[in-house]
């Protein structure tokens, strides 16, 4: 898939917006959907019966690194991992009833976080009591991952992570520069982060993603260039390049950087441009929003073929599982409805005590929601709409359902970020890096959000 680098639109179009990694996105969920709504979307789902993906978040790390805005207790107890695990085989027996045992695992994910914070006997132990409690898959052709800090785990970790059933494995990295790695409070060689690559490899691994982020403390746009290309060495299967997005007012951590250390944003603009051009120069295929693939990675073949998804655990070959979630602050999306479990460890723990799943907001998706949810998949996943499709499956006239959307894009087309005609959107080449401004277009509930909530920016 190219990509066209134009500094001027992205500066012109560089709003916040969200990652569309769900439609409605988090921010329009409402403490108004109980356990019962819950209840009836997952007895309904087996109506169906797709096939089922399973998420378990680990909350726990034992060093916290500074730019880190996800949902985690940094701590050096490890005896907490053991009251977690048991609060969340409860949680897996509320939500193994709920659910046939005929319908198939074809995913799994342990997110965090840092999964691997779990030792390699509660490691073993989370996926016997999973295997035990749902429909997991015994021949290896499931998609079952996992997120790694490489700093963590051993050889002999991988090759233990690979017998109990992961295949595809995530590793954080971020930066090698010993300066930046110091700024953020993540110290991790890049020796350390080859010998857990070799491992997976070792141990026949159908994928290896690795995670950077561009934009934190003392970076420059010659010492980035430097990590990607040591990375590239590394030749992963997958690579996604995050902005870092600094908002010390709502993640902690964050406060611990000094802001003056801060790449410029001209900089940045610069480092981004690099980076796909290296990434390119390497053959690797850019999927969109941040993650490029190998062209025989099964990320870039879906794109090919039209079948890519987009989800909570980003892009994924998946589309038609429900995503049951478990653990704390982690999100379903069963039966067209999402919900997400308490963020407070405590909290989450009282529901599980009080024998009710650990639920605290959530959104039924209305027939509109479904609409929409569909365009910015094709549109995030693929760069392309046609209206027909639309309209044969939703029983609308495109063009007069979205008048104001299809209105709205006219500037875009003007930009040359997209084409409007023969009843088609056809993302283009330089507006494929500006794929979350075009979603934006059709995301209701954007508009009726409050000025201060913040996204990270589209670029």
């Amino acid at each position: 898939m190219n990509i066209k680098f134009d500094a001027e639109k992205i500066k012109r179009y560089n709003t916040t917006a969200p990652r569309y990694t769900s439609y409605p996105t988090a921010v329009a969920f409402s403490t108004d959907f109980s356990e019962a709504d819950y209840l009836h979307h997952a007895k309904n789902s087996n109506t169906h019966a797709t096939p089922l993906s399973l998420y378990f978040h680990i909350p726990f790390c034992d060093t916290v690194c500074f730019y880190c805005a996800c949902n985690k207790i940094a701590t050096k107890d490890y005896s907490k991992a053991d009251e977690y695990l048991d609060y969340l085989y409860r949680e897996i027996d509320m939500q193994a009833a709920l659910f046939d045992n005929s319908r198939i695992v074809d995913q799994l994910h342990w997110g965090g976080g840092t999964p691997t914070f779990l030792n390699h006997q509660q490691i073993s132990d989370l996926m016997a009591y999973t295997r035990k409690s749902f429909n997991l898959l015994d021949d290896d052709s499931g998609d079952y991952s996992i997120e790694i800090d490489p700093r963590s785990v051993t050889p002999d970790t991988i090759k233990l992570l690979r017998d109990v059933g992961f295949n595809r494995f995530s590793l954080g990295v971020q930066d090698i520069n010993d300066v930046v790695q110091k700024a953020v409070n993540r110290i991790q060689p890049i020796e350390d982060t080859k010998a857990i690559i070799d491992a997976c490899r070792d141990n026949k691994a159908h994928s290896i993603s690795v995670d950077l982020i561009y934009g934190l403390p003392l970076q420059t746009i010659d010492s980035f260039a430097e990590t990607l290309q040591r990375v590239i060495e590394l030749s992963p299967d997958r690579l996604s390049i995050f902005n870092y997005a600094h908002l010390p007012h709502l993640f902690k951590p964050q406060r611990r950087i000094n802001e003056n250390e801060l790449p410029k944003a001209a900089d940045k603009l610069i480092i981004l441009q690099q980076s796909i051009a290296a990434l390119i120069d390497a053959d690797y295929v850019y999927i969109g929003m941040d993650h490029f693939a190998k062209p025989n990675d099964e990320l870039a073949k879906a794109q090919r073929e039209g079948s890519l998804h987009r989800n909570f655990q980003g892009y994924t070959t998946h589309a038609d599982c429900d995503l049951v979630a478990m653990g704390v602050s982690a999100i379903s999306n069963v039966d067209h409805a999402y919900s997400q479990n308490e963020k407070d460890l405590d909290a989450y723990y009282q529901k599980i005590d009080a024998k009710h799943l650990p639920i605290v907001r959530g959104i039924a998706s209305t027939g509109d929601d479904l609409i929409r949810h569909q365009i910015i998949q094709q549109l995030s996943c693929h760069f392309k709409l046609d209206f027909q499709i639309i309209e044969n499956k939703f029983d609308i006239h495109f063009a007069e359902y979205f008048a104001p959307e299809l209105n709205a894009l006219t500037t875009m087309a003007d930009d040359n970020l997209l084409t409007l005609e023969n009843n088609k959107i056809v993302v283009s080449e330089t507006g494929r890096l500006l794929i979350r401004n075009i979603c934006m277009v059709f995301d209701v509930y954007q508009k009726k959000q409050s000025k201060t909530q913040q996204f990270s920016k589209a670029i």
